[in-house]
């Protein structure tokens, strides 16, 4: 693992009325690195991340992405940049098969384009080949040749997870943000999808932010691991610190006595 952030957020606050959310947070996601956030429900978790992706904007402070200022860009925007994000609740194009959800995920191709379409068909029908042969191929690493045909909204929750992660690898991703990946998945899926996760990072080297409430998911995936509560970063290391930190038995469960 390099020690260079490819997200850096900076003093980052964010209030909606009366409540903080995240109060002047700073955390950073190196390069290559599987980083997991964790915290108690209220914890300022997926404000956090929604901040990261675009999806809301912080009140004061700054993100930086790949080197750059990102603060208030919108996610489309942090697309073609490179930062993709999955959902707890897959987003697929439930009539389209398998193997054509993740041909639609490359923009500017060429077919999108009418003129095109009537003036280049041979370049159009080498640029679809191209991107069927890596849809083929991200489906071979994902192990899904046997759903391929199907249609995405007849997949199991688990199936729908993998497609999500296929097609953040349609594109030249630098991280991926991953959200509840386990949720409303079996755990036979759940240990492929964690083994599919580790083969992107450590073969293809993909940097992943990863918030998840099941900890022996994050255990298994995550170095470092991030906690928040209150809005704020209270902690960072490997999970066999995390467990073992009284301030973090505190946050979760209400004093380390009660805890223990």
């Amino acid at each position: 693992m390099s020690f260079d952030a490819v997200i850096d957020v900076k003093n980052v606050s964010k209030r909606f009325g009366g409540l903080r959310a995240v109060n002047d947070c700073s955390l950073r996601v190196e390069r290559g690195s599987i980083t997991g956030l964790i915290g108690p429900n209220g914890a300022g978790k997926s404000t956090l991340f929604n901040l990261v992706a675009g999806n809301i904007v912080p009140d004061s402070g700054q993100i930086v992405f790949d080197g750059q200022d990102v603060t208030g860009l919108k996610p489309h925007q942090l697309f073609h940049r490179g930062m993709l994000r999955t959902f707890q609740i897959a987003h697929e194009f439930s009539n389209m098969t398998a193997l054509e959800n993740l041909m639609m995920v490359p923009s500017g191709q060429p077919g999108e384009s009418l003129v095109k379409t009537w003036l280049m068909p041979g370049a159009i029908k080498q640029a679809e080949r191209s991107v069927r042969q890596k849809a083929l191929d991200v489906i071979d690493f994902l192990k899904l040749g046997h759903v391929k045909h199907e249609l995405a909204g007849n997949l199991s929750g688990g199936q729908k997870k993998l497609l999500e992660l296929g097609r953040t690898m349609m594109v030249d991703a630098k991280v991926v943000l991953l959200d509840e990946v386990a949720a409303g998945v079996n755990r036979t899926l759940l240990q492929d999808l964690a083994a599919n996760i580790e083969r992107m990072n450590q073969e293809l080297g993909y940097t992943f932010f990863v918030i998840e409430h099941d900890m022996d998911l994050i255990g298994r995936l995550c170095d470092p691991v991030i906690v928040m509560a209150q809005g704020e970063k209270i902690a960072e290391g490997p999970m066999s610190e995390i467990r073992a930190n009284p301030e973090i038995i505190e946050a979760y469960f209400g004093s380390p006595v009660e805890a223990a």
